[in-house]
C-alpha cells in the first residue's frame, strides 16, 4: 500500500461512524482475592473497512478483548457497541459477526458446503440463497473447488480458508480473527498472510479485529496496531509511526526488539537533539511534544531507541580505541553536520552471535555504552564470542523515548525472545 493510500484511508477511517466500540471494558474472573483481572478499562474504536491488530505478550488481555466483542464473555464493566448497537448482553448468535480462530473449528463429519453452510442455516438464510452464497465465500477464499471434501482431505491452510469462509458467508459487517496462523507452519503462513491482504482488499466496508502475538502479521495487515500488556492498552497508533516513533519503551521492545539506551539531553534544535550516552555523544531525533510525550529539554533523562537492524559493524582500526565525546559532535545547527560516529566506529566485544539465516543476530559490549547492543547485520557473521568490532551508529542514532516504568522494556524484551 503506498503511503498516498495509507494515508486517504486513515482519513476515512477517522471520519467514519465505528463499527466497534469498546466503551471502558472490563472483564474479571472469580471473586474476592481469587479474582483475576482478565481486561482492564479497555477502550477502542474500529471504523467500518479498518483492520486492527491487538498485539501483546500471553496474558495480556487480547483474546479476552476479543471474546467480549463476540459475547463469549460478558464484561463486569463497560459496554460493547456494534454500528452504535448496545450488544453488551447479546448472546454470540444476535450479533452478527464472523469470527475465525487458530483450530479451525470444522465439523469433521460435514463436508466444505456444509461447513460453510452451517452458519447461514443458523441465521435462517433462505435455502435457495444457501448455495449460491457458500459458493461466493468459497471463491473468495480460493476453494471452490473443494466443495465436497471433508476437512481431514485438507491441508492445515486449506482448513483455515474454509473457516474464513465459513465466517464471511454470513457477509458479517465485522470479522474477528484470533490467532488464525499461529497453528500453521512457516511456510503457510507467509502464504495465508499474503491472502489476508488480498482478502481486506476484497472487503472494504468490513472492520477486522486481528489479534495476535507475531508483530510480523500486525504490520503486515493492520491499519492501526493496539499494544497491550497486563490487560490493559498501553499504545494505540497507525504500525508505521509505532514503528518510528514507539510512545513507550515497552512498546518499543515489543514492536522490533529495539535497544533501549539510557541517556541525559544535552540540547535540543527542533526535533533533532544530541544526547549523552555513557560516555558517548549521539545525535537523536526528538519527536514534537504531544499526548504521552514531554517537550525534551537540556538536563531531561530519556531512553535512546535503536533498532538492531541500523546499527552496522566494520572491523576495528586504530582510531576506533578512543571515546567520543561531547567535543567530537559539531555544533547541532550547522547544516549537513555529523556527529563523529560517522566517522569513527565505537570499540565493542561479541557476547553472543545467532545465524538467522538472511542475517546474524550479535549482541555486544560496546565500550563506554551502559548495558548490552543488539545489532542485525546481513548473511552468515563469522564472529565468535570475545572477538573485537566496530560498531556504528545512523545519523540521528535513533528516537528518544520517555523513561518507562520498573522493567516494562525488560518484560518486553523476555517475550520478544522466547
Amino acid at each position: 500500500m503506498t503511503t498516498a493510500s495509507t494515508t486517504s484511508r486513515a482519513t476515512d477511517v477517522a471520519t467514519a461512524e465505528p463499527a466497534i466500540v469498546f466503551d471502558r471494558v472490563g472483564v474479571t474472573y472469580g471473586r474476592g482475592r481469587r479474582s483475576t483481572v482478565a481486561l482492564a478499562d479497555f477502550t477502542l474504536r474500529v471504523a467500518a473497512g479498518e483492520t486492527v491488530a491487538l498485539l501483546g505478550p500471553s496474558g495480556s488481555g487480547k483474546s479476552t478483548a476479543l471474546k467480549a466483542l463476540a459475547g463469549f464473555v460478558r464484561p463486569t464493566s463497560g459496554a460493547v457497541r456494534l454500528s452504535g448497537r448496545d450488544v453488551t448482553h447479546l448472546s454470540p448468535a444476535r450479533r452478527g459477526i464472523g469470527v475465525v480462530v487458530q483450530s479451525y473449528a470444522l465439523f469433521p463429519h460435514m463436508r466444505v458446503r456444509e461447513n460453510v453452510a452451517f452458519g447461514l442455516r443458523a441465521h435462517r438464510v433462505p435455502r435457495k440463497e444457501i448455495g449460491e452464497r457458500v459458493a461466493e465465500a468459497l471463491a473468495m477464499v480460493g476453494m471452490g473447488g473443494y466443495a465436497e471434501r471433508l476437512p481431514r482431505e485438507l491441508s492445515g491452510g486449506q482448513q483455515q480458508r474454509v473457516a474464513i469462509a465459513r465466517a464471511l458467508a454470513i457477509r458479517p459487517g465485522v470479522l474477528l480473527l484470533d490467532e488464525p496462523l499461529a497453528a500453521l507452519d512457516a511456510q503457510l503462513r507467509q502464504s495465508m498472510l499474503g491472502e489476508l491482504q488480498q482478502l481486506r482488499k476484497a472487503l472494504p466496508d468490513t472492520a477486522m479485529l486481528y489479534v495476535t502475538h507475531d508483530q510480523a502479521e500486525a504490520l503486515a495487515l493492520a491499519d492501526r496496531i493496539a499494544v497491550m500488556r497486563d490487560a490493559r492498552l498501553i499504545d494505540i497508533d497507525s504500525a508505521r509511526n509505532l514503528w518510528q516513533r514507539p510512545p513507550t519503551d515497552f512498546t518499543a521492545a515489543f514492536l522490533g526488539g529495539a535497544n533501549l539506551l539510557p541517556c541525559t539531553v544535552d540540547h535540543v534544535a527542533g526535533t533533532t537533539a544530541l544526547v549523552t550516552v555513557g560516555e558517548h555523544t549521539l545525535r537523536a531525533e526528538a519527536p514534537a511534544p504531544g499526548v504521552g510525550r514531554p517537550d525534551w529539554v537540556p538536563n531531561a533523562v530519556a531512553h535512546l531507541c535503536v533498532r538492531p537492524h541500523t546499527v552496522s559493524i566494520r572491523p576495528l582500526t586504530e582510531r576506533d580505541a578512543r571515546p567520543l565525546t561531547a567535543r567530537d559532535a559539531r555544533p547541532l545547527t550547522a547544516r549537513g553536520a555529523r556527529p563523529s560516529t560517522e566517522r569513527d566506529a565505537l570499540r565493542a566485544s561479541v557476547t553472543g552471535a545467532v545465524w538467522r539465516g538472511a542475517s546474524t543476530r550479535l549482541h555486544l559490549d560496546v565500550a563506554g555504552l551502559p548495558g548490552e547492543l543488539t545489532a542485525d547485520v546481513p548473511g552468515h557473521a563469522e564472529l565468535a564470542i570475545g572477538d573485537f568490532v566496530g560498531v556504528r551508529f545512523p545519523d540521528p542514532a535513533g528516537v528518544l523515548i520517555p523513561p518507562g516504568i520498573g522493567t516494562a522494556a525488560a518484560a518486553a524484551e523476555s517475550e520478544v525472545r522466547a
